[in-house]
C-alpha cells in the first residue's frame, strides 16, 4: 500500500500544476508583448508580410495566454473540489468514532438502574444529614455540660488581663466575661 497515492497528494500535485499554468501563461503574455514590438517595427519599415506573421503570433500568444489562465482557474476549482471531500472524509471518520462511543455509553445505560441509585443515593444523603445534625447536637451539648461557662470566661479574661488585650463586642455578647479595659502607657 506504500505506492497509493492519497488524495491529498493529489491536490498538491494540482496545486502545482495549476501555478505550472499561471506561469505559462505569463510566458505567452511576455511573448505577445515581444511580438507587437516586432509588429510595430515591421510596420515602420514598411514590411507588410512580415508585420501579418508578426500580428498573428501577438494574436495566437494571446488567446494562449487565456487559455492557460482558464485552465489555472478550472484546475483550483477541482484542487478545490478535493480538499472538500478530503475534509468531509476527515469529518466522517471523527463522527464515526463519536457514533460509536455513544453507543456504547448509550448501551450502558439503563434509565430504571440510574432512577433507582440516584434514589438510593437522595434518601442516603438525607439520612446522613440528619445522623450529622443529631451528632453536632450531642457534641454540643455533652461539651457545654462538661466545661462550665463561667470557667471559660474566666479563663479568657484571664488571658486577657495577663496579655493587656481589650475583649471587644464580640465576648460580650458571647455571655457574660468581664472586661478589663488596659491602662495607657505614658511615654
Amino acid at each position: 500500500m506504500g505506492n497509493k497515492v492519497s488524495l491529498e497528494d493529489e491536490m498538491i500535485n494540482l496545486r502545482i500544476v495549476s501555478k505550472q499554468m499561471v506561469r505559462s501563461s505569463k510566458k505567452c503574455e511576455k511573448n505577445e508583448k515581444a511580438a507587437l514590438n516586432k509588429l510595430k517595427k515591421a510596420i515602420q519599415q514598411g514590411n507588410h508580410e512580415g508585420a501579418r506573421i508578426y500580428g498573428q503570433d501577438a494574436i495566437r500568444e494571446k488567446n494562449q495566454a487565456l487559455n492557460h489562465l482558464r485552465m489555472s482557474s478550472r484546475i483550483d476549482a477541482c484542487s478545490s473540489r478535493i480538499e472538500t471531500a478530503v475534509r468531509m472524509g476527515q469529518v466522517t471518520q471523527g463522527m464515526k468514532g463519536v457514533v460509536k462511543g455513544m453507543d456504547k455509553g448509550l448501551a450502558a445505560m439503563n434509565i430504571d438502574q440510574i432512577s433507582t441509585l440516584m434514589d438510593k443515593f437522595e434518601r442516603q444523603f438525607e439520612d446522613l444529614d440528619v445522623k450529622t445534625q443529631y451528632m453536632e447536637g450531642t457534641m454540643n451539648s455533652t461539651t457545654a455540660t462538661s466545661t462550665p461557662v463561667e470557667q471559660v470566661d474566666d479563663l479568657i479574661a484571664q488571658v486577657a488581663d495577663a496579655n493587656n488585650l481589650e475583649l471587644g463586642d464580640a465576648f460580650s455578647e458571647a455571655g457574660p466575661v468581664g472586661k478589663k479595659t488596659p491602662a495607657l502607657e505614658t511615654p
